[in-house]
């Protein structure tokens, strides 16, 4: 499976590991030069340009979009339009009219689009899932998610403050779906009806929770940005609440916040005592031998995106849960602008 890389700093490390899962890297894109020189250290053989149009001439299986995150939409139409598989960065779309041109581009193609959603399959997501899937959780009422970077107020500034960065032209809701995306996951819905607030009013564009209402009627809780006590489970939590049992990562340090505790009341056990346990992910294997756990849902992302162009297995977040996810950041940008009044999100599910 020969694939190009457009974007070689989240790019870079995505390359490595496709080709550790057995996809041919056979060229790769970035327009700044110090990038590229980086690029050329570790893939001293791919053919490099600071064009992602000169990707479109070469005979591609399939391309990772990891450009900046405000412009994926525009390359993944391009590429889709040539027949070339996409598996795309976040976010899948800047607004609706955006996601309905994707979604149309992906829906004639005859070829695939995937969104490179790597929280979505993390370890603590996963033994979530799981116990979601077995019914031990029942119907969910509540599920909660966190992306939180603890940074200094100086590290904050600068990021922020890079006017050569994506980061300094996004809304504060923008950067959701590492939150959004697990929730629609684990609880199969599609979001409804956003309402943001901004965490701290003294620094307005440092940290958002949003509050969506999914359309199986249950609430989620997002909370996102720059808040001190990030996780260790590389910057996520999640949480679900349900109507027989919890399941929640514990928050804990080092390799314990990527397990997940599990508590049931007493009244839904015959011998009436409540039941609490701390479950392990068990570890995902390449060749034969443990994967990182940080590395874990991009590597399970990569080869779910192989799967789909080698064998036609369907993608693993297809264009629909992916613009969806990228449009309550969206639409929680507009609460924000509205004094954090409800607002409806598109209805981007099938039918």
């Amino acid at each position: 499976m020969r694939i190009g890389v457009i974007g070689l700093r989240r790019g870079l490390f995505v390359a490595g590991w496709a080709r550790r899962v057995g996809m041919r890297v056979v060229a790769a894109c970035d327009r700044d030069p110090d990038r590229r020189d980086a690029a050329r250290r570790e893939l001293p053989e791919v053919p490099l340009t600071d064009r992602w149009e000169d990707l479109l001439d070469l005979r591609l299986d399939g391309v990772v979009l990891a450009n900046d995150f405000d412009a994926h939409a525009p390359l993944a139409m391009a590429f889709l339009e040539q027949g070339v598989h996409v598996l795309s960065e976040c976010a899948a779309c800047t607004g609706t009219e955006e996601g309905r041109l994707l979604v149309a581009a992906a829906e004639r193609s005859t070829a695939t689009y995937s969104f490179a959603e790597n929280y979505v399959c993390h370890p603590h997501v996963r033994v979530i899932s799981e116990a979601v899937e077995a019914g031990e959780v029942g119907r969910i009422s509540l599920i909660e998610a966190d992306y939180l970077h603890g940074m200094s107020p100086e590290d904050i500034t600068g990021l922020l403050g890079d006017s050569e960065s994506w980061r300094a032209r996004i809304a504060a809701t923008a950067y959701c779906t590492h939150t959004v995306s697990p929730v629609l996951a684990v609880t199969g819905a599609w979001p409804v009806e956003v309402t943001a607030f901004r965490a701290d009013e003294a620094g307005p564009d440092q940290a958002v929770v949003m509050v969506v209402r999914l359309s199986t009627g249950a609430l989620a809780v997002t909370r996102h940005g720059f808040l001190q006590g990030e996780p260790d489970s590389h910057w996520s939590w999640l949480s679900v609440r349900g109507t027989r049992a919890l399941a929640e990562s514990v928050r804990a340090p080092g390799d314990r916040s990527w397990s997940v505790r599990v508590r049931a009341e007493g009244w839904t056990r015959g011998d009436g005592v409540a039941h609490e346990e701390e479950r392990i992910p068990s570890p995902h294997t390449l060749h034969g031998r443990p994967v990182e756990r940080h590395a874990e849902g991009t590597v399970r992302v990569l080869q779910a995106f192989r799967a789909t162009v080698e064998r036609g297995e369907p993608p693993l977040v297809p264009v629909r849960p992916a613009v969806a996810a990228s449009l309550v950041g969206v639409a929680g940008a507009e609460s924000l602008g509205s004094g954090s009044r409800p607002v409806r999100v598109p209805d981007f599910a099938p039918g």
